[in-house]
């Protein structure tokens, strides 16, 4: 069974993708989108309890207006193609960040469908769309000093004000497109996190690689600041049993 329970994935890439093809950077989104739908199957597929994929940052409202028109739209699109699939597979959706500012419509889908499926059992899939992770962390904080006005905050207080406490710490974080940074993305959930980079942009990442990444990445030694097997006393202890040993076994000859 694989450690590897809640993935989150930066999708970065889209636009160099489609610079080298001579192409807008739109176009390199457009397919990118596609993707998207590969990766959720996939994660269902082998039986992931989370998945959050970062869609829009809060930093992208500086790209150009079509661009950030061309995102808008797509997450619609998504919503519409896929909510029948999303329904029958018994998946959790949710859109986390600050949705206030997108399309009314866009916003009413995201509320239909986290609607629907709030009592699905399946995968969590969330979309993390005009988010910051900083952003996340100053809005559970100051919604915790609101309500509990004096009162010291726990880490369990501060789990469960984030966006989507059920997913969870993330267990693994991959990033499509080279860059090795987390962007802002889940800096509370990620503590203990796994990290994988590739150098694959985005539109051209498949269910395949993605599957060889957790697969790889199940094979390392997670030990939450613990060292495996024994303690570090322990390892000393033996060590020096054991050296003690061989110098008497030279002493004698």
């Amino acid at each position: 069974m694989s450690s590897i329970k809640h993935v989150a994935i930066i999708m970065d890439g889209n636009g160099r993708w489609a610079n080298r093809r001579l192409r807008p950077r739109i176009w390199g989104h457009v397919r990118g989108s596609a993707v998207v739908s590969d990766i959720v199957r996939a994660a269902d597929d082998i039986g992931l309890k989370a998945l959050t994929m970062y869609a829009f940052s809060t930093e992208n409202w500086s790209r150009p207006l079509e661009e950030v028109s061309t995102l808008f739209r797509l997450l619609k699109k998504f919503l519409i193609k896929e909510k029948a699939r999303i329904l029958a597979n018994n998946i959790k959706f949710k859109v986390i960040g600050e949705i206030q500012n997108l399309p009314h419509e866009t916003i009413s889908l995201i509320k239909e469908m986290e609607a629907l499926t709030a009592e699905a059992t399946g995968l969590k899939l969330t979309f993390a769309f005009n988010y910051g992770g900083r952003a996340e962390i100053l809005r559970a904080v100051n919604a915790f000093h609101l309500n509990y006005p004096g009162r010291t905050m726990t880490e369990n207080d501060l789990n469960d004000l984030m966006y989507r406490p059920e997913t969870g710490d993330v267990d693994l974080m991959i990033r499509t497109g080279g860059e090795q940074r987390i962007s802002n993305f889940l800096l509370w959930q990620m503590a203990y996190a796994e990290m994988y980079f590739t150098p694959t942009r985005w539109p051209d990442f498949t269910p395949s690689e993605f599957k060889k990444i957790i697969e790889h990445v199940s094979c390392r030694e997670r030990r939450f600041g613990n060292v495996c097997g024994q303690t570090a006393l322990e390892h000393s202890m033996e060590k020096a049993e054991t050296n003690k040993s061989v110098f008497i076994k030279g002493a004698n000859l």
